[in-house]
């Protein structure tokens, strides 16, 4: 294979060519949602409700509010009728649908009448329609101006769409150099760097093409897949080239140096994919779709990437190889002669450390505090400083929806009158208390009652004084569906915002398990067959493992909440893209095992693979920090900076705790390695 690939070096790099050209132009077709609602699993409660109520009724579920300041009433009437007449808004709330303002306010419920009306200030609640978050939130803020101020699941979106591609583009910018310079430091040719980048890039840019395939992606899949395939796959083209220039000053021609590093190479690159590719897959399996999306985006990623380094490198790397002789400079690396001595001296303290970690670091990591959707966006933002205007003016609010079965008006009545007495619940809109159970629809026009009633259901709106999410909100949901399935059982079905997140909670804290589950043992097993043995595996896993729940432990130590979605994902992705970091210590560890004693192979192996290894963390640590940096998106930010901390804490774990425990527990690694071959001194 790889002799043919050097045989058609000409037509392997057309073929990529066009291929990469074709998917560049691919990738602008592919659709990008910013919902969460839809990868919610088709099972889950909120996803049916939500199905019904398309079905069944006209207007969305109010999502958004809009506070217009220093308004009359019949200002504020006039305000609600053009919010109505805005394109993409398919519903408006306010104070008129919930008492009578030809009556005297002073005479209605006052707890009512501020919800909606307070101090001059009207807050409306609004439903916009999914995919046209951008086009109708830019017509509310023209409509009410400066003034005024947009808060919720709408407007979130919105700006989420707005930054997507130039946070995207503006971490490009930052990265890429701090990669090149990181590379230039790591090799001895000016443009080695620029073939390393090549491969891969047309690697990610042949992923986000392919894409069209499968129609649409999240976007945490489009923030976040394509700078993690390059972070954690650029190894792989540095393993064939470093090998490649060590060939070339022992062989006769280029071609033949290339054909050796290629199947020298082979095997480390292969076990270094295998390992990330198995950490990915596990993130299929995630029933809330987000993590399955960005898995298969990922595993696809470094199929592509795996490919990429053994068929494209090697044919540009001959066509153009000359250019890295020409662009050669001085090796800028500083000796790390002496480390392994210095980190053997350490190394009881370093386990003992390890050992007075693990337990701790385990337990705070299953205790940190989650958020569930997107979180807070920053104050500095429009969108943010807008959601603390409307959370002083009015406090905060969500709504619930409730579709129950129409026909028994009693029953309506009762569990309307029960929610009402709920705890939080500030308002019900409801057939039963907006009308009058006693009044037969059938009687009224169709315009008063669509709103209440569909062909086979009943609506009920409720209004809490709530977030969206938390230990209350959350208790609010569990009490409504609580109450409405005593009178319906499971024909109740409940719907919003707050609904969504505790179905997102739920379902994400199976996945947990499942993904963790997973990981672990796929990853365990690819270790397995590459080391031939029982404990290698575990030293290994025990090292990065460690790594995961030190880092994933400090936002319960700093008592911050930490994006669910987020550290699911990077309990995976720093486990699959930093074992990899073990194991290209550990192959060089047993290599020099088989001629030396253990604590000298250990200091030769430190004094070597120090260098490579902070190399592949500096890049994956510089990627994640870019990506918080950059984003204003929580989840993406939270990914960002967990992947960024996890990098750094893999590298110190495998520079100080791999070698103590490598050391240590020697005798037994010999006995459980299959055909270990480990030098005795005589």
């Amino acid at each position: 294979m790889a002799s043919r690939i050097i045989k058609h070096k000409k037509a392997v790099l057309i073929a990529f060519v066009l291929i990469t050209v074709l998917s560049t132009a691919a990738q602008f077709f592919v659709q990008v949602n910013y919902n969460m609602v839809d990868y919610l699993p088709e099972d889950a409660q909120s996803t049916q409700a939500m199905d019904i109520m398309e079905e069944e009724f006209t207007g969305d579920v109010p999502d958004t509010r809009v506070m217009v300041t220093d308004v009359t009433i019949q200002e504020a009437l006039d305000y609600k009728k053009q919010l109505e007449d805005i394109d993409g808004v398919s519903s408006v709330m306010w104070l008129d649908d919930m008492v009578d303002l030809k009556k005297p306010l002073e005479i209605a419920d006052e707890e009512t009448v501020e919800n909606y009306y307070k101090e001059g200030n009207a807050l409306f609640s609004i439903s916009v329609r999914s995919g046209e978050e951008v086009k109708a939130t830019d017509a509310v803020y023209e409509l009410i101006g400066e003034e005024g101020a947009i808060a919720g699941e709408a407007i979130n979106t919105a700006s989420s769409q707005k930054m997507a591609g130039s946070e995207s583009m503006f971490a490009a910018m930052l990265l890429v150099p701090i990669i090149i310079l990181i590379l230039v430091v790591s090799t001895t040719s000016w443009v080695e760097p620029l073939f390393f980048l090549t491969a891969i890039g047309v690697s990610v840019l042949i992923n986000l093409g392919t894409n069209i395939f499968i129609g649409e992606v999240s976007f945490v899949t489009q923030s976040v897949a394509p700078i993690l395939q390059l972070a954690v796959s650029l190894d792989y083209a540095v393993f064939l080239l470093h090998s490649f220039s060590d060939y070339r000053k022992t062989t006769s021609s280029p071609e033949e140096a290339m054909e050796l590093a290629m199947k020298k190479s082979f095997p480390a690159i292969m076990a270094s994919a295998a390992t990330t590719f198995f950490g990915f897959m596990a993130l299929t399996f995630m029933k809330f779709e987000i993590g399955s999306d960005l898995g298969l985006n990922l595993v696809k990623g470094i199929i592509l990437s795996f490919i990429s380094v053994m068929v494209f490198l090697p044919a540009l790397t001959l066509v153009l190889y000359k250019w890295m002789d020409k662009t050669k400079h001085k090796n800028f690396v500083p000796s790390f002669k002496g480390i392994g001595n210095k980190v053997m001296k350490l190394k009881f303290p370093s386990l003992i450390l390890v050992i007075a970690i693990i337990v701790p670091a385990f337990l705070a990591q299953t205790n940190t505090s989650f958020i569930y959707g997107t979180g807070t966006q920053p104050e500095d933002t429009r969108v943010g400083s807008d959601a603390k205007l409307v959370n002083e003016a009015f406090g905060e609010t969500t709504s619930i929806v409730l579709l129950v079965p129409k026909g028994d008006a009693a029953k309506e009545s009762e569990l309307v009158e029960e929610i009402e007495g709920m705890d939080y619940v500030t308002g019900v809109m409801a057939y039963a208390n907006q009308v009058g159970a006693e009044i037969p629809p059938e009687y009224l026009d169709e315009s008063v009652t669509e709103q209440f009633y569909s062909e086979n259901y009943s609506r009920i709106i409720i209004n809490t004084n709530q977030g969206t999410e938390g230990d209350i909100p959350f208790s609010i949901v569990e009490n409504v569906e609580g109450a409405a399935q005593d009178y319906y059982g499971d024909e109740a079905l409940a719907l919003g915002e707050s609904v969504t997140l505790y179905d997102i909670k739920n379902t994400v804290n199976k996945d947990n398990v499942v993904v963790n589950v997973l990981t672990v043992v796929t990853i365990a097993l690819v270790l397995l067959f590459s080391f031939k043995s029982i404990s290698i595996p575990v030293v290994l896993l025990v090292t990065i493992q460690t790594a995961v729940w030190i880092n994933l432990s400090i936002p319960y130590f700093t008592d911050t909440s930490l994006v669910f979605v987020g550290y699911l994902i990077v309990s995976t992705v720093q486990l699959a893209a930093t074992v990899d970091y073990a194991i290209l210590f550990t192959e060089e560890y047993n290599h020099n095992r088989k001629e030396m004693p253990a604590r000298e192979a250990i200091v030769k192996t430190l004094d070597e693979k120090t260098f490579s290894i902070s190399i592949s963390a500096a890049i994956l640590s510089s990627v994640g920090f870019i990506l918080w940096i950059t984003s204003s998106n929580p989840i993406v930010g939270s990914i960002g900076l967990l992947m960024g901390r996890g990098a750094l804490l893999a590298f110190i774990m495998v520079l100080f705790a791999l070698p103590a425990m490598l050391v240590v527990f020697d005798k037994l690694i010999k006995k459980t390695t299959y055909k270990s071959n480990f030098y005795e001194e005589k």
